[in-house]
């Protein structure tokens, strides 16, 4: 399960619809364990892939500063957190693919059809969890 604040996840939606035809993407900071995950924070991140149009990778140098600062906040990373502009809410293999933190969760804003899905990731594969705004 993944606490997602109103405020936070209304942000997240409206970084997704302003970057489309682009992927966005960014980091989720906060507390979390194996089995749940309670976002407090949210900080977007240049997407440097590529190809952003169907792929995301962060900035590696932003991504640091990023986890810097939630360190320094007090806060865990959470997880991370993309949109598909024209897809389901749900991972790619080129998302499978590029994931590496384990526990932690994988919000995907899917613009088009709507929806706001999270993923965590575990033992080489997503398993979908509950999300539970705030």
């Amino acid at each position: 399960m993944i606490v997602l604040p109103a405020d936070v996840r209304e942000g997240i939606v409206a970084r997704a619809r302003e970057g489309t035809p682009e992927e966005v993407c960014g980091v989720l900071g906060g507390e979390f364990d194996a089995d749940w995950s309670h976002v407090r924070s949210s900080y977007h991140a240049a997407n440097a892939a590529e190809e952003p149009r169907t792929r995301y990778r962060l900035d590696p140098e932003e991504a640091l500063e990023i986890f810097e600062r939630l360190e320094a906040d007090g806060e865990g990373i959470v997880g991370f957190y993309h949109s598909h502009p024209r897809g389901p809410a749900e991972p790619s293999e080129t998302d499978l693919e590029a994931a590496t933190w384990p526990d932690r969760s994988y919000v995907i804003v899917s613009v088009t059809p709507f929806e706001v899905g999270s993923w965590r990731f575990r033992d080489g594969g997503f398993e979908r969890e509950m999300v539970v705004e705030s």
